[in-house]
């Protein structure tokens, strides 16, 4: 009885969904628990494959409206002043999709004799998305930090607002208010900007998503 009924499962799945299946097993990542237990805490698992939006094209997240224009800024680039130079390259390549994202970079975009603090709170308060890059020089900053938990205060529990982007760090460093959120590991730069890229569109289609069900 159990081998028939096991037979008929198989034979009523659709090969697309099979493949689909198989796919998704040999792509996504999940929770290390060897890692977990030398830690002896739940530290975030590093996302290995780029997200895959949903299919709402250029044009619909470009035309968001008074949801995407609310805020001055689609990203907050949260990072250290010694990571400037890869900060540089992550968003000139942001800035140059065809979404044309917009990026706040803190040197360039701060105004000139602001205090810092204000700054760096507007810059969170004003980004639909912030990607932090927690490198060595981000963890021994403290306004890295500073504004990590501004971030974390504004949005705690909003889905891909919060974009943690690990680099020359170890798993044990990972800071301890990120460990429920899943990073972004850079090894391949071309790679993880790919997939940040990607998360900022995914979280612009719920946006898009999200304003059209209450206009409807």
């Amino acid at each position: 009885m159990a081998g028939w009924f096991r037979r008929l499962l198989h034979k009523s799945k659709p090969s697309s969904v099979e493949s689909s299946l198989k796919n998704s097993r040999s792509t996504s990542s999940s929770p290390s628990s060897s890692s977990a237990e030398s830690s002896g805490s739940s530290p975030g698992t590093s996302l290995t494959r780029s997200v895959r939006p949903s299919p709402v094209s250029t044009s619909d997240i470009s035309a968001l409206g008074s949801a995407r224009w609310a805020k001055n800024y689609d990203v907050c680039i949260c990072h250290s002043e010694v990571d400037l130079e890869l900060v540089e390259e992550l968003v000139s390549y942001l800035e140059g999709q065809p979404e044309s994202f917009r990026c706040f970079l803190q040197l360039r975009d701060a105004a000139p004799g602001s205090a810092v603090v204000t700054e760096l709170c507007d810059a969170v308060q004003n980004s639909h998305c912030w990607v932090m890059l927690i490198t060595p020089g981000f963890l021994r900053d403290p306004w890295c930090k500073y504004q990590m938990h501004q971030a974390l205060a504004e949005a705690p529990m909003a889905n891909g607002r919060t974009i943690p982007v690990l680099k020359d760090v170890d798993r044990k460093d990972y800071p301890k208010e990120l460990r429920n959120l899943y990073y972004i590991y850079m090894a391949l730069k071309e790679n993880s900007f790919r997939q940040i890229r990607d998360t900022v569109v995914r979280y612009l289609q719920e946006l898009c998503r999200s304003s059209t069900s209450r206009m409807e």
